[in-house]
């Protein structure tokens, strides 16, 4: 897993709506990466909801929001429709970006083990240094937190 103070890896992955987007695209800006399990499910449907409706602080505090999970582009662009979200989600579905974050972990569930997307949030920095990460996200409040950090 990365830490605090180091550089995050850079990237370059297809949005929802097919345009590639790198995070060199966003210097100068402070950045909220945050990576998901999966498109249009419960738990990432409330975080990604809380994203959008937070956006106009996240503007006021010179932040982007940046989702990604190893969903389809076509599968983003589903979830981004019915929830009229307003930042992009990216995808990653050779896992990449997920594996260079370190938020492939495995995961169990009902006492079986599985490889999956650890929910976990990264704020870089204007610089492109990280300054803050969240691991084992809790859905509720989590945006309040975020606001809190940047």
């Amino acid at each position: 897993m990365l830490k605090v103070g180091e550089k995050a890896p850079a990237f370059t992955l297809v949005d929802d709506s097919g345009k590639k987007v790198s995070l060199k695209d966003f210097k100068g800006k402070k950045v909220v990466l945050y990576f998901y399990p999966k498109d249009l499910t419960p738990g990432c449907t409330v975080e990604a909801c809380d994203f959008r409706d937070i956006s106009a602080l996240l503007k006021k505090k010179k932040a982007v929001v940046l989702g990604v999970s190893k969903d389809s582009v076509t599968l983003h662009g589903k979830f981004r429709d019915k929830h009229e979200l307003n930042f992009p989600l990216l995808s990653d579905e050779e896992g990449t970006v997920c594996e260079a974050y370190g938020v492939w972990q495995e995961k169990s569930m009902y006492g079986k083990k599985y490889m999956g997307i650890a929910r976990t949030t990264f704020i870089i920095g204007t610089t492109g240094k990280i300054e803050k990460i969240f691991e084992k996200v809790k859905v509720k409040g989590h945006t309040e937190e975020v606001l809190e950090n940047l």
